[in-house]
Parts: structure tokens; sequence; C-alpha cells
């Protein structure tokens, strides 16, 4: 015979375990929506035409805008992402490949490390190595320091991407006679693709928001600068710089990109997970 008292006690844990469960969730949740509301509360106000479309006002003038920060923006997260995706991909595919051996192992070693590796770190090598040669700040040096951080993250979506392709499909593509290149390239690699592109949108997001390296590295501009080997400004030195100021004009304008930049990061975000689940 069933035990009726047993079967109870089991009914009661499993709702007292998914109340738990839910609960944490929510409470986890909690932050986040009021990091959001405290954000778009301040930000809001300073949407406009002129806030997109002009560049900032010097000290003393009203108005102004984050032209010139948007556009900085876009250029490191183009350089970045050229030099970061394509080597990245190509690291994924041969720790794939290749999952046991003294160079495999010694090459998830650096991966591993240089995802740990602090991201003021990351701008002061960038500086001794790039801006310190060339002998000025640059948009180059900034995508170059946001490459390196950004590195980590698409090597490690790609392998483990490509880790799920099954045998089958490469030793079909081998049979049909096509090269070891051809089947990396128009078999393994496509039939990755949709992980690849969550691991690259995850990493634009993760460095979109950097501001130590770009303190050494891109510095910072108050004019318009589409020129990769001179200083520009970013969204995240322009908040920086302009929330620790007096003014209250420039720490409106901090609020507005700051808005910008939460909203830009979490429709990365939102986009990868829709990656992923498709």
């Amino acid at each position: 015979m069933i035990n009726t008292r047993s079967v109870e006690a089991r009914l009661i844990k499993n709702i007292v375990f998914k109340s738990l469960v839910f609960s944490m969730s929510f409470i986890v949740l909690i932050p986040l929506f009021f990091i959001l509301f405290y954000i778009v509360k301040n930000g809001i106000s300073a949407f406009s035409l002129d806030f997109f479309l002009n560049l900032p006002k010097p000290v003393g003038e009203i108005g102004g805008g984050i032209s010139n920060a948007i556009v900085g923006t876009l250029l490191l997260i183009v350089i970045s992402s050229s030099i970061a995706i394509p080597f990245g991909i190509f690291i994924g595919l041969y720790l794939a490949e290749n999952k046991v051996g003294l160079l495999p192992e010694l090459t998830r070693l650096c991966v591993d490390t240089l995802q740990g590796v602090p991201s003021i770190v990351m701008g002061i090598i960038a500086y001794a190595w790039i801006v310190i040669p060339m002998g000025s700040f640059s948009v180059l040096s900034g995508g170059i320091a946001l490459s390196l951080m950004m590195l980590p993250i698409v090597v490690k979506s790609t392998e483990e991407t490509m880790s799920l392709i099954p045998e089958s499909l490469k030793e079909a593509a081998f049979a049909l006679g096509a090269p070891y290149y051809t089947t990396m390239i128009k078999v393994v690699i496509p039939s990755s693709k949709k992980g690849i592109l969550s691991g690259v949108l995850l990493g634009i997001a993760r460095v979109s928001g950097e501001t130590a390296p770009l303190l050494f590295t891109a510095f910072g501009s108050p004019f318009m600068n589409t020129d990769i080997l001179k200083p520009a400004n970013s969204l995240p030195l322009l908040i920086f710089n302009y929330a620790t100021s007096p003014y209250d004009d420039w720490q409106s304008l901090a609020w507005g990109a700051s808005l910008v930049l939460v909203l830009f990061i979490l429709s990365l975000s939102i986009l990868a997970k829709v990656v992923i689940k498709k």
C-alpha cells in the first residue's frame, strides 16, 4: 500500500524547494531592476536629437552631445572585433580538433590566464607595447587592448561549440574526398556559426563598457575623430570623466551616455540568448 504521509511529505518538500528556487531567482533580479530603473530615470531626460548628433560643449556652455563618443566606441568595437574574431575562431578550431597534447594544453592555459587578467593590466600592457613606441595615444591601441580581452571569450565559445559537432559529419566530408581545410571551412565552421556568433556578441558586450584599458590607450578627446592613429573619446571614457565632474550639464550627459551604453549591452546580450536558443 502507498504510504499517504510519505507522499504528502515529498509533495510538501517539492513545493518548498520550488518556492525557494523561485524566491532566490527573484531576489537576484531585484538589483538589476533597480539599476535599470535608476539609470533610465536619470538618463532619459538627456535624450534628444542634439544629444546624439552634437559634440560636447566647453565648460560653461549649456547643451552638447555625445556623437564623438558614439563614433569612437564603434571604431573601438570594429578594431577589436577585426582582431579577436578571426584569431579566436581559428584558435578555438585548433583546440576543438586537438584535445590532448602539450601545445593544446599550453594554449588553453594561456587563454584561461588571459581571461582572468584584470582590464587595467591590459591597458598598461597596450600602453607599454603600442602607445610608447608610437609616441601617442590612439584608437588603434585601445582596439588592440580590447581585442585581448575579447579573444578568450571567442576562443571558448568556438571550442565548446565545435566540440559538439558529430565526428560523423566530418567523416562524411572526408569520404566525399574533401581535404581537411575544406572540411573545416565549409562544414565545421558553418555548422558552428550560431555558437560562434553568440560568443562574438557576448565578447563585444563584454568590452563595450570597459574604461580602464582606454585610459592608457585611446585616452579621450572632445573632438570628432575617425583617424585610428589619434586619440578619440568613447562612451565609457565620457561617462568616467563627466560623472566625476562638478558640472550638472556634464553629469546629465554622463547619465544619458550610461543609458545608451546599458541599452546597447542589454541588446547584445538578448540577441546572444536568442541566437543560442535557435
